[in-house]
């Protein structure tokens, strides 16, 4: 099975990891504090997962997930990302992160700077519009009726399509928002930010996403 680097331990790093293992994954995982500091999380995932450097993590990943909050993206490693697909589960909370003045006027987008920051890897969106306690738990076979579907978004087709393998894995429908210059009409505050939506129902609430906010 496919190894995956993640990239940051928080809520949503933590509950990818779970559900990658379950569905038999390699995973290794790190944080900004250091390996040492997930021993427990790493007893709780078990033989298919270990803890590493950050560097380590992009290293040993035949892709990987970033999901750090938006003022750490300088401190992504990049050179162990080279030629590499990476997920991004960010959002923009400028309470937390500070304010980004491309942000709040339109003119960038969370992945679109991690992209810039990664510039030989191909980015994608992914989980970030859903909560971390439902990855593991909203997820239903293909074909079932009014099955949860989630977007992406890339600017790289077999970055979107591993995505799409991922969610299904994961119980998910995929909706293809198109490049990463779209990828904002999926984040924070939009008709579609977590909540439950089919496809059909998460390309309409996509359609009806505000610019700016």
């Amino acid at each position: 099975m496919t190894t995956i680097g993640i990239i940051g331990a928080g809520r949503i790093g933590s509950q990818l990891a779970r559900k990658a293992v379950e569905l038999g994954y390699d995973v290794v995982i790190s944080n900004s504090r250091g390996p040492e500091t997930l021993a427990d999380l790493a007893a709780e995932l078990g033989p298919k997962a270990r803890t590493a450097t950050a560097a380590e993590a992009a290293a040993a990943g035949d892709f990987a997930i970033v999901t750090v909050p938006l003022k750490a993206i300088p401190d992504v490693p990049v050179e162990p990302l080279a030629g590499k697909i990476v997920l991004d589960t960010n959002n923009y909370y400028w309470e937390r992160d500070g304010h980004f003045p491309a942000l709040d006027a339109g003119e960038a987008t969370t992945s679109g700077l991690l992209q810039e920051h990664l510039p030989q890897s191909k980015v994608a969106k992914a989980f970030n519009h859903i909560l971390f306690s439902q990855i593991t738990t909203d997820g239903t076979p293909a074909g079932t009726p009014d099955r949860r579907a989630l977007a992406t978004a890339s600017d790289y087709p077999d970055a979107a399509e591993l995505v799409a393998r991922l969610y299904d894995e994961f119980g998910f429908d995929t909706v293809n928002v198109g490049p990463l210059s779209e990828s904002w009409r999926v984040e924070r505050d939009r008709p579609a930010y977590v909540v439950r939506l089919t496809a059909a129902e998460l390309t309409e609430n996509l359609a009806k996403a505000p610019r700016t906010i």
